[in-house]
């Protein structure tokens, strides 16, 4: 059902992720519910950490994306695996530390970065930092002085190729909030820069090319791009960059558009990026860098289900069938935003023929309030479970109380047991920051 057999169809029928059957955590936890499968989030990270050990000698670091999804328990579970992450925001980095990250471990994002985030940052003794502006750059350096450190940092680049999904395509200008682009000499005088900055220690660069990416020739040329560039700052600045950072963008199955990968494939497009570096690097003779990459959705994506439960059922004939939960918008908002496409099954009745094709709308009050449309079911009623696969990334991180709803509650299943990981929401968690002024009393 997923690439690694996490979900299975278990005697009965019904669905099971880490040895739980769905109907019992629903019945259990209540719905919605978030559900990862810890073992397949602990494979996803040693099949990159093994490839770099293995092929490329360990000259390299695996690094979270924490955005993707982030509480203490999957930092606690990244710090157990050997590996590192990185923080975009100064939540993220506070709840990596909370859980007992090696600061050294975590680098920090983001193209405009708060002054309280980046004091935090160096109070922290963080990794690195990976800068993406002059101010940034300038504010950090004044920061570092203040608290008579060195910071490490790193330069995000736009190395010219963009790719999503099945294509990618080769640019001479990038049009991207992140970044300096180093096909007009813009990186080139940015490196300049704050290699001239007392207190800032240049590391390397940083490149993301885009996300849910299946093209394995997207990410080799956007490291022989990287590499040439490296090459041209030695020869024009006198900078020898040490790391290398290709950011992450590994694509995962949400539905049978995507092709289903193995740990094995996942394996294979590293060690492709690897080997780009590894020849493009000999050929131009320099020096072998650092390199580090930022999975996030590949590790815990498919990790990741949400249940619910069915309630009304709106027919219109000739038009459109609703179907409605007790979920939407508030705890997944990737249709709404992107119109995001999803394979969704009868917990009950997971092989029962697809007879129909519905929306699925949420709760909240808004029209656009779906998790997708024109979904093939079997037939279901109220009261029914329903799960939606691949739900394990940029879901419970971009969920909101929109409405006053809750955010659902996660748990962590493994070997048929089930443990929480992000309690559930009460009355009270909604109105704890909610103040009456004196004006009101």
């Amino acid at each position: 059902m997923n690439s690694r057999n996490t979900l299975k169809v278990n005697a009965a029928g019904h669905l099971e992720i880490g040895g739980c059957d769905t109907l019992e955590l629903a019945k259990e936890f209540g719905t919605p519910l978030y559900v990862y499968d810890e073992d397949y989030i602990r494979a996803m990270m040693r099949v990159f950490k093994n490839t770099i050990n293995k092929d490329y000698d360990g000259h390299g670091k695996v690094l979270y994306a924490s955005k993707a999804f982030s509480c203490l328990a999957m930092y606690r579970i990244a710090k157990q695996e050997g590996i590192g992450c990185d923080a975009v925001s100064g939540g993220e980095l506070y709840t990596a530390l909370k859980a007992g990250f090696n600061a050294a471990d975590i680098y920090v994002h983001g193209n405009n970065k708060t002054y309280e985030e980046l004091v935090q940052a160096v109070k922290a003794g963080v990794g690195g930092i990976v800068i993406d502006s002059y101010r940034e750059a300038d504010i950090l350096d004044k920061i570092a002085a203040e608290y008579k450190v060195k910071q490490k940092v790193l330069i995000r680049v736009n190395p010219g190729v963009e790719a999503h999904t099945h294509a990618f395509v080769q640019t001479a200008r990038t049009d991207s909030k992140f970044g300096f682009s180093f096909r007009d000499n813009t990186a080139l005088e940015y490196t300049k820069h704050v290699l001239s900055l007392k207190n800032l220690e240049l590391k390397g660069y940083h490149c993301h090319i885009g996300s849910q990416i299946f093209e394995k020739q997207s990410f080799s040329l956007a490291a022989q791009n990287m590499i040439e560039f490296m090459v041209a700052v030695k020869k024009e600045a006198g900078f020898e960059a040490e790391i290398l950072n290709m950011g992450g963008g590994f694509g995962i199955y949400y539905t049978d558009e995507d092709p289903k990968f193995t740990e094995s494939d996942y394996a294979e497009y590293l060690l492709t990026l690897i080997k780009t570096v590894k020849e493009k690097s000999k050929e131009l003779n320099f020096r072998l860098p650092y390199l580090l990459i930022e999975p996030g959705r590949s590790i815990v994506g498919e990790a990741g289900i949400t249940l619910y439960t069915v309630g009304s059922i709106k027919d219109i004939p000739g038009i459109r069938k609703y179907v409605a939960i007790d979920g939407g918008m508030f705890e997944n908002p990737r249709y709404a935003l992107y119109q995001s496409k999803y394979t969704v099954v009868k917990a009950a009745d997971v092989n029962a023929a697809n007879v129909q094709k519905v929306s699925i709308a949420g709760k909240c009050c808004e029209s656009g309030d779906l998790i997708g449309v024109d979904l093939p079911l079997p037939e279901v009623e109220s009261g029914d479970i329903l799960a939606v696969l691949s739900t394990g990334a940029y879901h419970y991180s971009m969920a909101s109380n929109y409405n006053r709803n809750f955010i659902p509650q996660a748990i962590l299943v493994k070997d048929g047991k089930a443990e929480t990981i992000i309690k559930k929401q009460t009355f009270e968690d909604l109105v704890r920051n909610d103040v009456i002024p004196d004006s009101l009393k």
